[in-house]
């Protein structure tokens, strides 16, 4: 698939993608760093280190508000420069993101502008939020989840927002790695599934 919109998620076993109490200061909630240690492996050859660059190439970040804000704004970049869409419900005035982030209040007009700004390369999704809202509409074409494991047992969910309609995958993708195995998934459309 040319210029996927592709969600990027480190998430624990039981469906976890940060600790309890995230917040500013705590980023990643209590204990939820621990789903980040497959990135000690980032600058590796192997299956972690591949992942990452992958990551890193592509065009443009599509990103929930409430990860824009805790990742502190990304300061206006989050690599090399590419656009960064920070889906959200409202926009207060005066409220002008930095740098190559823009806010975007309809998920359609985000996902378009994100492909059109890729310029032909993967989106990267990151946030919960923001996955469940392009799920929701349709629009999240694959998964790539770092699934550790670990059992949280509490947090943040990736998938608890979604709505009573099932959705399928296909697994297109699996790296095992130190830590961490890198599951890619094809979202099927609904007329694939009928």
């Amino acid at each position: 698939m040319e210029n996927p919109i592709r969600l990027y998620m480190s998430m624990s076993l039981d469906g976890f993608v940060a600790g309890p109490d995230d917040r500013p200061g705590q980023e990643l909630g209590r204990a939820g760093g621990r789903l980040f240690r497959w990135l000690d492996d980032r600058e590796s050859d192997g299956p972690s280190g591949q992942v990452y660059r992958e990551a890193l190439a592509t065009g443009a970040v599509i990103s929930g508000r409430r990860t824009f804000e805790l990742a502190g704004r990304w300061q206006g970049d989050h690599h090399d420069g590419v656009p960064i869409l920070v889906l959200t419900h409202r926009v207060d005035d005066g409220d002008v993101p930095p740098g190559h982030a823009r806010f975007v209040t309809d998920v359609e007009e985000c996902a378009r502008q994100a492909r059109a700004a890729a310029g032909g390369r993967p989106v990267m999704v990151h946030g919960a939020g923001a996955a469940q809202a392009l799920l929701r509409a349709g629009l999240m074409d694959e998964m790539e989840i770092h699934l550790v494991p670990v059992l949280l047992g509490e947090g943040r969910r990736l998938f608890d927002h979604l709505g009573a309609d099932h959705i399928e995958l296909d697994l297109v993708r699996r790296l095992a790695d130190r830590d961490v195995t890198h599951l890619r998934y094809r979202v099927r459309r609904p007329e694939e599934t009928a």
